[in-house]
């Protein structure tokens, strides 16, 4: 069956409750979003790799033309993925990393098939996102990478959404305590942000100190321009109710 893509709450109703014993595997996504660019392929490509099978749904949902849906799952961060079975969430899962996303479907797929499928789909998978992820498709070692390649990548890193967070963990698990009340903070005025979790590549980790003259995280850019920390976001807001607006505006 491959992908379905949502064009109204209607239709995603009938759909997730038509048999709830299914996999129903939810991908939120919108336009603006870079990382979404890329994993609209991967989706494709797993979901088309599992169409033989008929226990799993795959649903595509743009978060920002259907918010009521977003609102109900309480997306606030895309590339978002919530993996559903007789109407409870077994995974969610937030940001644009292949591998983490087919680990969690051959968690509950419970085939073999898929497990095989899936395996075989990894490397294709992974390949529209290894600029970001710099990474072998495989899962080799990372790639040796110049410094003015470095800063090249954090520049268009920074330019990935409109609004990007550089976090430890993700919006749905940080990992550390100023990461986790920036995320609060970004969810509380129903700011839409893309992210990037920091821990997963150490080479971002170490060079957006430089790039960003910032020597802590999180940091937060906001047009492709950094913002700074959480105190200073923090400070802004007090300043300006509608800081996120009249940043986005600049």
């Amino acid at each position: 069956m491959g992908v379905i893509e949502i064009e109204s709450e209607q239709q995603f109703t009938e759909l997730t409750k038509s048999d709830p014993t299914k996999l129903i595997v939810l991908y939120f996504h919108t336009p603006w979003a870079g990382p979404c660019k890329s994993m609209n392929q991967v989706f494709q490509t797993i979901a088309d790799s599992n169409s033989a099978n008929p226990d799993i749904l795959f649903l595509s949902i743009n978060a920002d033309e259907l918010l009521e849906i977003s609102e109900i799952f309480e997306v606030n961060a895309v590339p978002y993925f919530i993996l559903i079975r007789n109407q409870t969430i077994l995974k969610e899962l937030s940001g644009a990393d292949p591998k983490e996303f087919i680990q969690a479907l051959e968690q509950f797929s419970n085939t073999s098939n898929n497990n095989n499928n899936n395996t075989q789909t990894t490397a294709a998978a992974t390949q529209p996102v290894s600029e970001t992820k710099r990474e072998e498709a495989a899962g080799g070692a990372p790639a040796e990478e110049s410094e003015e390649a470095l800063n090249e990548r954090l520049d268009k890193l920074t330019k990935a959404a409109p609004i990007m967070l550089f976090m430890k963990g993700s919006p749905s698990s940080p990992q550390c305590g100023f990461s986790r009340q920036l995320v609060a903070i970004l969810r509380e005025h129903q700011v839409r942000f893309g992210f990037f979790d920091i821990l997963k590549d150490d080479s971002v980790r170490q060079g957006l100190k430089t790039f960003s003259d910032w020597p802590t995280f999180p940091q937060l850019y906001i047009n492709g321009e950094f913002q700074g920390g959480l105190d200073i976001i923090k400070e802004n807001i007090e300043d300006d109710e509608k800081f996120f607006e009249h940043a986005l505006e600049g």
